[in-house]
């Protein structure tokens, strides 16, 4: 396990075991790169670059957007900084730029911590942990938050890897989404309502190619097997290859991005699976919002299988 210094991503740690080797950084505590014998799966960046299109982010304390960045939780009516101005949106939550540090260290595991400080819009404090770990069994992410605040704090949690089999483009990917149903969005990607996916081109319940299709879909409704795991699989029929990203029982949407909106080389890549434990404006809402009560911990796992 190695911790090198970099220009703008910050410290680097690299776990390996097994085959599988997987780097998070210090800015953000972002997942940047994960490889199976020397196979890339993650489209990450480069340790000076700037992660973009939220890649590898860590998504708290609210995944996806906030309409207005305006939501009242308890009685109280909080505004957040528009982050994203074009849609007049609060989105992706306030940790995915700051400097997360490693409390524990081995060969194959790191896990990192970050105090998040009461804030106007937030003024809830929390620790954040994130323990990252390798194994021939693929990547596992063990996610622990503890509202250190005095009262009630509202709560989301989302990851934004983003994926590819090597040397099969985003059209010829087959997607398994274990999913009935999706949430229909407006122009600012904010819920409208939701539909059934059955019969639709959204209907991903059964592996199919992407083709053509553009995604950036919040996908509920999603089933989960006899272990309480939920899980989502790109795959490549002619070699047989696959990648599977899998969450526990918190997770309740998966949100599904064919990285459409990104310019350059990365535009429609690779495919960002991100489980989500709420939908998008869970904040204004209520719907499926966790709240934290002080001093209680709250954890959750996830991982990819090679």
């Amino acid at each position: 396990m190695s911790a090198e210094s970099a220009a703008r991503s910050g410290i680097q740690w690299s776990i390996e075991a097994a085959g599988h080797r997987a780097v998070v950084t210090e800015v953000g505590g972002t997942l940047r790169a994960y490889s199976v014998d020397g196979a890339d799966l993650l489209d990450g960046f480069r340790e000076d670059e700037i992660a973009p299109g939220s890649a590898g982010q860590i998504l708290a304390p609210w995944p996806n957007r906030i309409r207005d960045g305006r939501y009242e939780f308890e009685g109280q009516t909080y505004q957040l900084a528009l982050t994203e101005p074009a849609r007049h949106n609060a989105i992706h939550g306030l940790v995915n730029w700051s400097r997360w540090h490693a409390v524990e260290q081995t060969a194959d595991a790191v896990t990192l911590e970050y105090h998040l400080p009461a804030q106007v819009g937030y003024p809830w404090s929390l620790r954040l942990r994130n323990r990252w770990s390798v194994s021939a069994d693929g990547l596992r992410a063990v996610q622990e938050v503890v509202n250190t605040s005095e009262s009630n704090a509202p709560w989301g949690y989302s990851v934004h890897p983003y994926l590819r089999l090597p040397g099969v483009t985003v059209e010829d990917t087959v997607l398994h989404v274990p999913a009935r149903s999706r949430i229909l969005a407006d122009n600012r990607l904010l819920p409208i309502g939701a539909s059934k996916v059955a019969g639709t081109e959204f209907d991903f319940s059964e592996p199919r190619r992407i083709g053509d299709l553009v995604l950036d879909t919040t996908f509920g409704d999603i089933d989960f097997g006899p272990d309480g795991i939920t899980a989502v699989t790109l795959s490549d029929p002619a070699s047989g290859r696959d990648i599977v990203v899998w969450a526990d029982g918190k997770y309740r949407y998966w949100q599904v991005f064919t990285a459409d909106t990104l310019h350059g080389e990365r535009f429609r890549r690779s495919v960002a699976v991100e489980p989500m434990t709420c939908p998008p404006d869970a904040f204004r809402t209520g719907r499926d919002l966790v709240v934290l009560q002080p001093g209680v911990a709250w954890s959750t796992s996830w991982g990819i299988r090679a």
